[in-house]
């Protein structure tokens, strides 16, 4: 007499799988959450404590709905130059300047990768993007330490260039992009010396979180469509973040 067929593991395994999307997911969403509250409330042990727990609940997610190695790296990067830009001081600020322009070269190498035709208007976009790169480091240039004049115009130029690169890999990716420039156009703004906007420290972690969330489900649902539980709306207080003056990447 056959032996009966053994179970099949799968539906187990997925079960598992949806349950590590879903708590990676839901960590990234407690952890924003509470961030950002720690930031309008001024409570930097909250805003110190959770900070490091952003992209890696991040990266969870992506990593367990088959994300590409290059933005599970990207969010890796990322969360690096978080923790440095939490130490103060020159040195890890340039630091942490550094491993977020590692993970921008790392989107940049997956935008490329992946992207298949241009879109219309593609040139009028980079026209764009190039122009906003210029009049914001023209704009900076005399507030901002001579020392960080040439990190902080590399670091832009590279930044803009993903966003542009964000914007013809997809419209979520593309919005993403361009609210990673935007937060860190504030940071930016804060070394020049330049007027703040109230709550700016809220504003450049919620336009962080944001964009770090609007890059990943956008990579995914191109990339790693059939994964994972579903994709869904941005968790709520999309954002980790430095509190008012604290950089997260100074970038134009």
């Amino acid at each position: 007499m056959a032996d009966a067929a053994l179970p099949t593991p799968r539906p187990r395994s997925r079960a598992l799988r949806g349950a590590v999307v879903r708590g990676a997911r839901g960590v990234f969403a407690a952890a924003a959450a509470a961030h950002l509250a720690g930031q309008l409330a001024g409570a930097d042990w909250l805003v110190h404590t959770t900070k490091p727990l952003l992209m890696p609940a991040l990266a969870g997610y992506a990593a367990a709905r088959g994300a590409p190695r290059a933005l599970v790296a990207g969010l890796g990067f990322c969360w690096a130059g978080d923790v440095l830009l939490q130490v103060g001081g020159d040195g890890p600020f340039l630091a942490g300047m550094g491993a977020f322009a590692a993970g921008h070269v790392c989107y940049l190498t997956l935008f490329r990768r992946e992207y298949r035709l241009p879109r219309a208007g593609e040139r009028r976009l980079a026209v764009a993007y190039g122009a906003a790169w210029a009049a914001a480091v023209a704009a900076l240039w005399p507030g901002l330490d001579p020392g960080l004049h040439g990190p902080v115009a590399a670091y832009s130029l590279l930044l803009a260039a993903m966003a542009f690169c964000a914007a013809r890999f997809g419209p979520r990716a593309g919005a993403g992009g361009a609210l990673f420039l935007l937060s860190d156009t504030l940071i930016a703004t804060d070394l020049a010396g330049r007027p703040q906007p109230p709550a700016a420290g809220f504003w450049v972690m919620a336009t962080y979180l944001a964009a770090q969330y609007l890059i990943t489900d956008g990579v995914l649902r191109r990339v790693a469509p059939g994964s994972g539980s579903g994709h869904g709306a941005p968790p709520p207080g999309h954002g980790p973040g430095p509190g008012h003056g604290e950089g997260r990447a100074a970038a134009p």
